[in-house]
């Protein structure tokens, strides 16, 4: 089993989740997507994970195809994402791994069904209603019964990660996941997981943190996944990363 966490500039709170999911995970993974803060040198102090570093920075679906990337290419069965905002409960990775298991292939974690309970703050008036909004919109096009279309605490069997060709780069990318997870008739079940929402301003970056824009571009990213669901790009006959992270823009280093 694999532990992965794209970060960017999470100096803040990098230290303290690490040293939480090292101490629940196998092996960990952690993906900086160009950091300009201290994350960069705090990372390089450890010696219990393994770091791959973009140059610049891609996004966050670029660091969530790489660490897809990674798992393939190094044949583990199951990968858990986790972010490092804080957010999270690191204790809950191999519960999730666990139930990513058999006939499973995505465990997906839900601040939003009823046996979750409620951590920190209440979620942003905004988040929520978009998240509930393309929620719906999500269930409705693909025939699936998500409560929580974006949270990041997942696992995944490998395996069944191979067919997916991804091309989101930004924090839309699990709503094109989403799409072709449903085409390829993955099989998908929810774990409730806590909301947790810090008292701290997150930017989703430039026009993107106006509400109305976020869901056009989400609605686009939408559209977008479904208009190519059926353009198999022809290296991923051959290539097992491809279309999951392009050639040069990862540098891994030993951590």
């Amino acid at each position: 089993m694999l532990t992965a966490l794209p970060v960017y500039n999470e100096q803040a709170h990098l230290e303290r989740v690490l040293d939480q999911v090292v101490s629940q995970a196998d092996d960990v993974l952690v993906v900086d997507d160009g950091s300009t803060d201290d994350t960069a040198k705090l990372l390089a102090q450890r010696d219990d994970i393994r770091v791959i570093t973009h140059y610049p920075n891609r996004g966050y679906g670029a660091a969530l195809r790489t660490a897809f990337c990674y798992a393939k290419t190094h044949d583990y069965d199951v990968l858990v994402t986790i972010d490092c905002d804080g957010q999270h409960e690191p204790q809950r990775i191999r519960e999730l791994a666990a139930r990513c298991a058999g006939d499973i292939d995505i465990v997906s974690g839900s601040r939003y069904l009823s046996a979750s309970e409620s951590g920190g703050l209440a979620a942003p008036e905004d988040r929520k209603a978009i998240n509930q909004t393309i929620t719906g919109e999500i269930n409705q096009r693909l025939g699936l019964s998500l409560t929580d279309a974006f949270c990041g605490f997942k696992a995944y069997r490998v395996a069944a990660l191979s067919p997916l060709q991804l091309r989101e780069d930004g924090y839309a990318m699990p709503l094109e996941l989403w799409v072709q997870a449903a085409h390829h008739g993955l099989k998908i079940e929810e774990a409730a997981v806590p909301l947790i929402y810090l008292d701290e301003k997150r930017s989703f970056g430039g026009e993107l943190d106006d509400a109305e824009r976020r869901l056009r571009h989400y609605r686009d990213v939408i559209d977008r996944a479904l208009a190519r669901v059926n353009v198999r790009h022809p290296a991923a006959d051959v290539d097992p990363c491809a279309g999951l992270v392009a050639s040069g823009v990862a540098v891994p280093t030993a951590g």
